[in-house]
């Protein structure tokens, strides 16, 4: 092997073991959002009610019910109708999850918001997105940093991404 030809197959080693690498750690970080969405012990539900809500008129998705959960430190953030609170900003920690029916009785997506701004995941904000289908394949990943999403959360009305209080006073 020439010296060139030795530099060049070194180079192109470093470069896979590096997208590798990278492509392993988003794998790993969309595993961990989906399984803190998907353990519902400690959440409350908004409006303290798990009843489905049907889809709002604002809403991307495409399933036609809905519910929506928050985790103890997102629900310091709640009223005490179970509503976020006006001008909220969620702490760090807040776990908020969509859960997206196919039916009245099958979850077919989870969307996922997670307050974590050290997360290397993490939009301007501190918020980690996950768009989930409920069988843990990723539609949209966490490095993808919500930009699917983004642009509908940020319409009039949100509180820190959340539309529920506009769409379901």
């Amino acid at each position: 092997m020439t010296k060139n030809q030795l530099i060049f197959f070194s180079i192109t080693l470093a470069v896979l073991i590096i997208v590798s690498c990278s492509k392993d750690k988003v794998n790993t970080a969309d595993i961990q959002l989906f399984n803190k969405a998907t353990d519902t012990s400690g959440f409350v539900w908004f409006k303290y009610t798990d009843t489905l809500l049907p889809k709002s008129v604002g809403s991307g998705h495409n399933e036609p019910f809905l519910r929506t959960r928050y985790n103890s430190i997102a629900a310091s953030q709640l009223d005490s109708t179970g509503k976020i609170l006006v001008n909220a900003q969620f702490p760090e920690g807040s776990l908020i999850v969509k859960e997206l029916y196919d039916n009245t009785t099958t979850i077919g997506r989870y969307a996922i918001l997670y307050k974590d701004s050290e997360n290397d995941f993490a939009d301007e904000n501190g918020w980690v997105w996950g768009y989930m289908n409920a069988d843990g394949s990723v539609v949209e990943s966490v490095s993808k940093k919500g930009n699917a999403c983004i642009n509908c959360h940020s319409q009039t009305q949100n509180i820190d991404y959340m539309l529920m209080n506009k769409y379901f006073p």
